[in-house]
């Protein structure tokens, strides 16, 4: 087969497979800022980190010089279960769309978790395990996370407990019960079990929570119980490692037809998938050998990076976990209880937050019918539901083909299917029953989110 005849899936070899995870921070001439104790503000050491975090993962953590890291062979043969994943060519949308450009999508919700975390979950459940760890708590917004970990505890006889956002916890039953199958317990995040969830409930009466608060909530128990330690399925620069297999399996299966992307778009909650799709492109992009344009797309309820600010701030709601420089909308932020999914953070990555600020890629946010108006049309054409989440990036990929229609151009477009979103029906129903609204934080509204920030001399 030639280069010019490009099959609907490409799908690469087992030896194509990735054998190391990339780190684009050796590669940023700005490395993102340090993690900062929250009682002397002063950069955290491995140390301390490794009171909360698996000691390896604070070394992955703390490394911005190393470009690639080994993955352990029993990661590797746990990912060989459903990687590499295929990259597609949605032939079906551009015909529908009468575009001119070429769409593609990597596609990560080919395994039981049904999306992209399974692949950091295994590798923070392996050094767990690897350490003599009893087990690890957890947070889950939308609940693909907890899935993910409940999946990789279990593969390696650990025990999980999982905090999940509490509007997650009662419109996903079925995705609650996925976790519970694979032997992890799941408590609805603020709760009664923690000091930090109780004096949230005293101070938001009724709150339908954040990933803020199960954050706090999930340190906590981690913290009180000997033998655990914290693992994070977004945000943290480990996990965009980990993730990093996402886009060096979509940038090899490009490079073996001889396709290059013009344009590559992730939805964005916390980074994870965004982060692990554009890494090794734009770890071209910062050595000068090609240029790319990247779009991060967030929802308009949460808008961390294209209405939130650079600075320091917690990164969780009950502020017992350590301070990052992020685009922030405050931790004391709590989203509208509306269908984003796991999008509802408030902060954003470190490393993607310095590649925004540094005006390395785009950031747009887009509002929830929208997005679900895009992720019918794709499932009606593409024969696979979207998760929210993945519909984000859906929705500015059919904007983007819809552009070049009007121009001519003949754009090639790469976006993240990060997940399926069979476990999200509630959100599909109210759409399709025309219940469905759309929710923008007023102005004021986010000056009390800012409001709070911690004064960080800079």
């Amino acid at each position: 087969m030639n280069k010019k005849e490009i099959p609907y899936k490409i799908y690469l070899e087992e030896k194509e497979m990735p054998s190391k995870w990339y780190n684009v921070r050796a590669d940023m001439k700005t490395k993102p800022a340090p993690l900062l104790n929250p009682a002397t503000l002063q950069p955290m050491t491995a140390k301390e980190l490794g009171t909360v975090f698996c000691d390896e993962l604070v070394r992955q953590e703390l490394d911005d010089v190393n470009p690639y890291i080994d993955i352990p062979q029993e990661i590797l043969d746990f990912y060989k279960m459903y990687r590499p994943s295929p990259l597609v060519r949605a032939y079906c949308l551009e015909k529908k769309l009468q575009t001119p450009a070429k769409i593609y999508y990597k596609f990560e919700g080919n395994n039981t978790s049904g999306s992209h975390k399974l692949n950091s979950a295994i590798a923070q459940a392996y050094y767990a395990k690897k350490q003599g760890l009893k087990g690890v708590t957890t947070e889950t917004g939308a609940g693909q996370w907890g899935t993910a970990l409940s999946m990789a505890c279990s593969y390696f006889d650990l025990d999980c407990k999982v905090f999940m956002v509490k509007v997650s916890y009662e419109q996903k039953p079925f995705r609650r019960e996925v976790m519970r199958t694979y032997g992890a317990s799941v408590t609805p995040s603020p709760s009664t079990t923690t000091q930090v969830g109780q004096r949230i409930l005293a101070e938001h009466p009724g709150t339908t929570g954040s990933l803020g608060c199960a954050i706090s909530e999930a340190v906590e128990a981690a913290a009180s119980d000997d033998g655990y330690r914290y693992v994070l399925g977004s945000v943290l620069n480990q996990v965009l490692l980990h993730q990093s297999v996402i886009g060096l399996e979509a940038k090899a299966a490009l490079d073996k037809y001889g396709i290059i992307p013009d344009m590559i778009i992730g939805c964005a909650g916390g980074g994870s998938n965004l982060g692990g799709l554009i890494s090794p492109f734009m770890g071209e992009k910062i050595r000068g050998e090609r240029d790319y344009h990247f779009v991060a797309v967030e929802p308009a309820s949460c808008p961390s990076f294209t209405r939130g600010r650079f600075a320091y701030d917690f990164c969780d709601t009950g502020r017992v976990c350590p301070l990052a420089k992020m685009y922030t909308l405050g931790s004391g932020f709590i989203p509208s209880s509306n269908h984003a999914g796991g999008l509802r953070y408030h902060g954003m990555s470190s490393t993607l937050s310095q590649l925004y600020d540094d005006g390395l890629m785009e950031a747009r946010s887009v509002e929830q019918t929208a997005v679900f108006e895009a992720a019918e049309q794709f499932a009606r054409v593409e024969g696979i539901l979207p998760a929210p989440e993945s519909a984000h990036a859906i929705r500015v990929a059919i904007d983007e083909a819809l552009k070049c229609k009007e121009t001519g151009e003949e754009k090639t477009i790469l976006f993240g299917l990060t997940g399926t979103g069979y476990f999200d029906m509630v959100a599909y129903e109210k759409y399709n029953n025309g219940e469905m609204t759309d929710y923008i934080p007023t102005d004021a509204e986010l000056e009390k989110g800012f409001a709070g920030l911690p004064k960080v001399e800079k």
